[in-house]
């Protein structure tokens, strides 16, 4: 993998990361009124996911299909706005997606290298701004209950600017608790998140998020 795909896949992941944490956790009732709730008050989150990727249907192979090619990848996270989280990817491999609100860091353990780069305006208006940042929902999405489907309320964001990876996101609600994300990327792709063992607003150390190279690893400069 090159160094350019090695960030672009990890700009796109730590979006999604944005994404995913930002329902994280809160007993809200769901809907747009809930989601601006959570933004205002949610400063800090930390739990688990699972993570399931579906590429985009082609030879006309079915969503299980898909689902079942793609596999499935887990681990657990912490966020702190603005600008600060940790996505770890822990089975079936480790990575580490991390930023300290300067800079965004892509750890592969496998090949011990370390990818940099400034975190700045990266993540642009992706959902991971949302997370990050204090953003005027309005001023970036349209948003949209769409009712009830299988005992989840689902909200839909749909991007105002075209030059955005995700066409939509759909964030689902069961009794209050996040229970389902799905982003829809510009190429038909689907990503597939679940939370558990969420816990808002945590009291975390000031060094959290301070990123230190493992010893040995290669540092890329992107």
């Amino acid at each position: 993998m090159t160094m350019k795909s090695m960030i672009r896949k990890a700009v796109l992941t730590a979006s999604l990361l944005g994404a995913s944490l930002l329902a994280a956790s809160q007993a809200f009732a769901g809907g747009i009124d809930d989601l601006k709730a959570f933004v205002a008050q949610v400063h800090s989150a930390r739990g688990d996911f699972v993570q399931h990727q579906i590429s985009a249907n082609k030879g006309g192979a079915s969503a299980t299909q898909a689902l079942k090619a793609a596999g499935t990848q887990s681990g657990n996270f912490v966020f702190a706005r603005p600008g600060k989280f940790i996505w770890a990817y822990t089975k079936p491999y480790d990575q580490l997606l991390q930023a300290d609100g300067e800079n965004f860091y892509v750890y592969d353990k496998d090949l011990n290298q370390v990818t940099e780069r400034k975190l700045g305006n990266a993540l642009g208006a992706s959902p991971a701004a949302i997370l990050f940042g204090s953003n005027d929902l309005d001023k970036s999405y349209a948003l949209r209950d769409v009712g009830v489907k299988d005992g989840i309320d689902w909200l839909e964001l749909t991007p105002k600017s075209q030059g955005t990876q995700f066409q939509q996101i759909g964030i689902g609600f069961r009794d209050g608790t996040l229970a389902a994300m799905e982003l829809h990327d510009v190429f038909g792709n689907v990503t597939l998140l679940t939370f558990t063992n969420v816990v808002k607003n945590p009291t975390l150390p000031a060094d959290t998020f301070k990123f230190t190279p493992p010893k040995g690893a290669d540092v890329i400069h992107g």
